[in-house]
This record gives C-alpha cells, structure tokens and sequence, in this order.
C-alpha cells in the first residue's frame, strides 16, 4: 500500500509543479501572443533542408493561430491593430522556401490585401507561385481582381484573368479581362467575389474574416442604394448617411461590423472610420 500511496504523492507533487506555472502564465499572458519575424529565407533554407515545406507549413500555421487570437479578441470588442509586417514576412518566408503552400497565397489574399492594403506585395507573391503552380487558376484570378479593384491596373488585370480564363476554361473569367471592372458593379462584384472565397474557406478564422468583410459590403451596398435613389428625387447628392436615414430612404442606420461609421466622402463614396479593418484608426480620415 505504501509504495502506491508514494507513487500517488509523487505524481501529484509533479502535477502540482507543472499546473501552478502554467496557471499563472494563462492568467497574465497577454490575449494575442506576438507573432514574430522569421529568418531571411535563404538563412531558413539552408537549416531546413530538405524540410523546407514542413517548415512553411509551420510558418503558416504560427500566422493562422495569431490572426485567429485577433479575430477572436474583436469578437469580444477588443480591438488590437494586427502587426501586418510580421505577417507579410512570415507569409513571404513561406512560399519561398514552399512555393506550392496554398494556405499561404489564401491567407495573404484574404487579409494583407483587404486589411492591410498590400495588393502589391501580394501580387508580387502570387506572381512567384505561378512560375510553380502553373496549373493553377486560382493565382491569376486573384492577382486580376487585386490589379483592377485595388490598384486600378485594367491592362494588367485583363492579363491575369485572360490566363486564369486559360486555366479554368471558365467563360467568366474572358468576360472580366474585356471588362475590366472598370466603372460599374464594383461593390456587387465585391461582395460575389468574397462570397465565392467564403465558402472555399477551409480555415475558419479565414472564414470568418470573409463572413464580417461581406456583411460590411453589404452594409455599404445599401448605403450606395439609399444614396443613388436620393440624388435622382433631389438632384443633389446627400450630405450624409444620417441624412439618408432621417429622411427614410435608410430604414435603418447601418453597422460596421469592424466597429467604425460609415459615411460619404467629397465625391459621395461610401467610406468607413474603420478603413474596414479591426484595429484601426477609428477617427475619420
């Protein structure tokens, strides 16, 4: 019986030496751990070796779990400005060393280029995965969409989805390299577009990214609506979305998911304080 009751106090003297520590490292570590920055990649190579895509994936992973700690702290309304540098590094790093890494073109289109206004870093990677997944029609159509919605790059646009057309074989694709997207429907095609990525998401911090971002375009297509049907009855654009709803063609005043206002720049575009992103600069610009 002693010896059980030794080995008991033993073990528990072990569990009593590990959980106190850990207890008190849960309850002061801060709600997003830091994410980092990586070694130059040639430096990651060469350590590496051969494992060079297993440490990708790594890389990948640590930027998966650091965003889903930020996008879980905004659903409590705590609003931290993610560090997109270390991202962007950490994303960079990974296609160098493993160029075929999906999740990393997926998560750098997702939210460098919407969150942190990068389309042309991303495009700049998206560019080095297609000298290898040159099967792949997804690369191209995402450089299209960042070249004609965000950088206003219409010959370049048509370029990308004229091969993303080639690659898919799909006649949508054609269509938007004669179009451009250059005048019309750009928050329609917006909120189509996040919605096809939405439900291809297989990363549910990603997702939901997308799910917030889609509920704010629609927030903003129906500011565009109230705002077009009050320029044709009063022939002037209106001064404000508040105007809008005061006067009833709002039902009611709209809600920025990312926790900013909306409201109408010197042209009548629809802006938010939020830059529609958690974390930023909440005063209007």
């Amino acid at each position: 019986m002693r010896p059980v009751l030794l080995s008991f106090a033993l073990l528990l003297t072990a569990y009593l030496g590990v959980i106190g520590p850990f207890t008190n490292y849960m309850a002061e570590k801060p709600m997003v751990e830091k994410l980092g920055y990586p070694p130059q990649p040639t430096v990651l190579r060469a350590i590496s070796a051969d494992q060079g895509p297993t440490a990708a994936a790594w890389l990948v992973m640590k930027v998966l779990f650091y965003y889903g700690d930020l996008v879980e702290a905004a659903q409590q309304e705590v609003y931290l400005s993610p560090d997109y540098v270390a991202i962007h590094r950490n994303l960079e790093t990974a296609v160098q060393l493993d160029p075929y890494n999906m999740d990393a073109y997926y998560f750098a289109q997702a939210i460098l280029v919407w969150d942190a206004g990068r389309a042309d870093a991303v495009n700049e990677m998206l560019e080095h995965g297609m000298a290898y997944r040159t099967w792949d029609w997804y690369l191209p159509f995402f450089a299209g969409f960042n070249s004609a919605y965000f950088l206003k790059d219409y010959e370049k646009a048509a370029e990308y989805y004229k091969r993303a057309a080639e690659l898919s074989g799909a006649p949508l694709f054609s269509q938007l390299a004669g179009r451009y997207l250059q005048e019309v429907g750009k928050t329609d095609l917006a909120i189509a577009y996040l919605t096809m990525l939405e439900k291809s998401a297989r990363n549910e911090a990603v997702k939901n990214s997308f799910q917030i971002r889609i509920r704010a375009f629609r927030e903003v297509k129906r500011i565009e609506v109230a705002r077009d049907r009050y320029r044709k009855e009063k022939g002037v654009l209106p001064e404000s979305v508040g105007i809008l709803h005061q006067q009833g063609f709002l039902d009611t005043l709209p809600s920025d998911p990312y926790g900013g206002t909306f409201y109408l720049d010197g042209q009548g575009q629809v802006r938010s304080t939020s830059k529609f992103a958690f974390g930023s600069d909440k005063q209007k610009q």
